[in-house]
C-alpha cells in the first residue's frame, strides 16, 4: 500500500494526454476499442485504489475490528499502514462521490438508450430508412431492435442523390457496429473518474470516423465522403432542426447535442481525416495505451495484495 495504489489515481492523467494521438493514428476501429476497453480499465482501477485507501481507514476503528467475524488489531492496522488517516478519509469520500456519479450516469444513460430504443420503435414504417418532413438538414441513427435511420427532407435537398448514398452507409454503420455502446461505455468511465472525459470525448469523435471509413469503403471514395460530410454540415448549420432528438442518436455530424452547442466541433478534423491517406495502425500509439491499461490493472492488484498483508498482520496481532 505504498506505492502501488496511488499510481492508479495518477495514470489516467497520461491517459488523457494521449488519448487524442492514439484517437488519430490508429485505424477508427481500433482507436474505438482501445480507448473504450482503456476507460474502463484505468475507470475501475481507479474505483478500487479510492475503495482500498477508504479500507484503511476503517479498519483501524476499534469498534469495527470488535465487531468483525474475524477480529483484527486495529492499532496494529494503524501502525503498519503507511497510508495517514487523512488520506484514508479523503479517499473515502471521494469514492462516495464517485459511486454516486457513476450511478448518475449509469441511470442517465440507460434511460436515454430505452427512450431512444421506444423512440424507434414508434417511428412510422416497418423499413429501416424513415423520412421526416422537416426543412432543417438532419440525419440519425436511433438504436433498437431494429434500430432506425432517420433522415430529414431537408438535408435530402441539401445533397446529391449518389450523396445520400453515402448518408446511408454512414448511419447503417452506426447501427451495425453498435456504437452507441461504445459511447455510452466510455461515459460511464469517465462518469468513475473526470480525469478520462478526454477518452469519452475521443470515443464519440471515433466512432464517427468508424462511420466516415465505412462509408468510405461502401462508395469506395474517401473524397467524395469528405465532400458529402462538409455540405451535410454547412447545411445543419444554416437551417435549425425542429422538434426532439435523442441523445443517443448518432448522425452523419456527430452527437447532436455537442453540434447544436458547440458549432461544428469535430467535423472539419474528420473531413481532414478523409482527403489524407487512410490510418494504418501504429503500433507505439496502440501500446501505449494498451500498456498503461495494463500497469493500471497490475498495481491495483498489488495493492489487493498488500492491503490483504496488512488485513492478515493485523489479525495475527489480535490473536497474540
Amino acid at each position: 500500500m505504498r506505492i502501488a495504489v496511488y499510481l492508479p489515481l495518477l495514470f489516467p492523467l497520461l491517459a488523457a494526454l494521449i488519448a487524442r494521438p492514439v484517437g488519430e493514428r490508429l485505424p477508427p476501429r481500433l482507436a474505438t476499442w482501445l480507448l473504450t476497453v482503456g476507460a474502463l480499465v484505468l475507470a475501475a482501477a481507479s474505483t478500487a485504489a479510492l475503495g482500498m485507501l477508504a479500507i484503511t481507514g476503517l479498519i483501524r476503528v476499534p469498534l469495527l475490528a470488535r465487531l468483525a467475524h474475524d477480529h483484527w488489531s486495529a492499532r496494529a492496522a494503524q501502525h503498519h499502514d503507511p497510508a495517514s488517516l487523512s488520506v484514508a478519509v479523503l479517499a473515502g469520500a471521494a469514492l462516495a462521490v464517485v459511486v454516486a456519479m457513476a450511478g448518475r450516469m449509469l441511470w442517465r444513460r440507460a434511460r436515454t438508450l430505452a427512450r431512444a430504443t421506444s423512440e424507434a420503435a414508434c417511428l412510422p414504417g416497418r423499413d429501416q430508412l424513415v423520412i421526416v418532413d422537416d426543412p432543417a438538414a438532419q440525419a440519425y441513427a436511433l438504436p433498437g431492435r431494429p434500430g432506425r435511420i432517420v433522415v430529414s427532407t431537408g438535408m435530402l435537398a441539401a445533397l446529391e442523390p449518389p450523396e445520400h448514398q453515402i448518408l446511408l452507409a454512414h448511419e447503417r454503420a452506426h447501427l451495425a457496429h453498435r456504437h452507441h455502446l461504445f459511447v455510452a461505455l466510455a461515459q460511464f468511465g469517465a462518469a468513475a473518474n473526470p480525469l478520462l472525459r478526454p477518452l469519452a470525448d475521443t470515443v464519440a469523435f471515433t466512432v464517427e470516423r468508424w462511420a466516415d471509413e465505412s462509408a468510405a469503403t461502401a462508395v469506395g471514395d474517401r473524397e467524395r465522403v469528405a465532400r458529402t460530410i462538409g455540405k451535410a454540415a454547412l447545411a445543419a448549420r444554416r437551417t435549425k432542426a425542429r422538434g426532439w432528438i435523442p441523445s443517443a442518436a448518432l448522425g452523419l455530424l456527430g452527437r447532436f447535442g455537442r453540434f447544436r452547442s458547440a458549432g461544428l466541433g469535430p467535423v472539419p478534423r474528420r473531413v481532414t481525416a478523409l482527403l489524407a491517406p487512410a490510418p494504418h495502425r501504429h503500433v507505439w500509439s496502440a501500446a501505449a495505451l494498451a500498456g498503461l491499461a495494463a500497469a493500471t490493472a497490475l498495481c491495483a492488484a498489488e495493492a489487493a495484495h498488500d492491503l490483504e498483508t496488512l488485513l492478515e498482520l493485523a489479525k495475527r496481532a489480535a490473536r497474540a
